[in-house]
This record gives C-alpha cells, structure tokens and sequence, in this order.
C-alpha cells in the first residue's frame, strides 16, 4: 500500500525535477556557436547574415512570452544575444518599410497567425510581457505583398481568468 506521505514525495520530487529543465545557463559573448547550442537546445530558427555569420532564434511560442536571439559572428563566435519580445524591440519595427523577412529576423516566429478578410491583412501575434509585467499580445499586420502596416498591443487574452471562466 502506498502511504500518502510517499505521493507527496514523489510529487514533490517531479515538480523540483520539471523546473530544473526550464532553468538555463544562458550564453555569454564569446561563445562558442557549439557552447549556445549546448547551453539554449536546438534553434527554432536560424537565419543567415549577410556579413556572414548567422542569427539563431530560440523562440517559446505558442504558449511562451520569450524569445532570445543568439548572433553568432564569422569567427563562429557569440557577438550578442538577447531576448527580443519587448516594447524596444517592437518600437524597432517600420511600420510601411519592414517586411515579414524582417519581422522574423527581429522578433522571430509568431505565437498565432491570423487574417483579417474584410481588410486584406495577415495578422502575426506575438505574446510578451509588457514592461517586463504585463500579460500582453503585440499584433503585426501585413498586407498581400508581406510588408508591415500596422502594429497594436494589448492584453493576452489567455490569462484573462473572465475570458477563461465564462459560461
């Protein structure tokens, strides 16, 4: 017979064991590209630089509200790496200018893609913590020719508890 006593032990020692997977070394410049590999896991994406060099995404989407990029320069070697999912880094974005090329290469993968029919519009959204608080959701419109036309922010509606309880 299993004691209660030894479930909340068990339980316990799962729960300490599933954090230890989301605390990360992360990199530091000077890096090797092989030392971020084995410190951050396999890229969600990886772009190529034109100076040479490439650009890895480490994205958490769908549910995640963080997104690092890891610049690796010619040398192979990490030059900067940041987590791009904020209030700057959208502020980056030109509105009329940058193409969805850019948007991927600045922020990464979207969360969620959606369309808006009526206007002719792609709608890429990206959750984040706003101010490094709230539960927000930055929204990047594109037009049929892929360039940005439109950015709005506002609360992710995934941790509104009157959205998740309604009946």
């Amino acid at each position: 017979m299993i004691k209660l006593a030894n479930i909340a032990t068990l339980a316990g020692l799962l729960t300490v064991a599933g954090c230890a997977g989301l605390v990360r070394q992360f990199p530091v410049p000077g890096d090797s590209g092989d030392a971020v590999l084995a410190k951050m896991g396999r890229p969600t994406a990886v772009y190529p630089q034109a100076a040479g060099g490439q650009q890895l995404e480490f994205g958490t989407a769908p549910m995640g509200q963080y997104t690092w990029m890891a610049h690796i320069g010619p040398d192979g070697k990490l030059a900067a790496f940041e987590q791009v999912l904020t209030g700057e880094k959208f502020a980056t974005i030109k509105i009329d200018q940058a193409t969805r090329d850019d948007v991927l290469r600045t922020i990464g993968h979207p969360a969620e893609r959606s369309t808006l029919p009526l206007r002719d519009l792609e709608v890429w959204s990206y959750r984040y913590k706003e101010s490094g608080v709230w539960n927000s959701m930055m929204h990047v419109h594109f037009d049929r020719n892929g360039v940005v036309r439109q950015m709005l922010n506002g609360p992710d509606r995934m941790y509104d508890d009157r959205e998740r309880f309604r009946w």
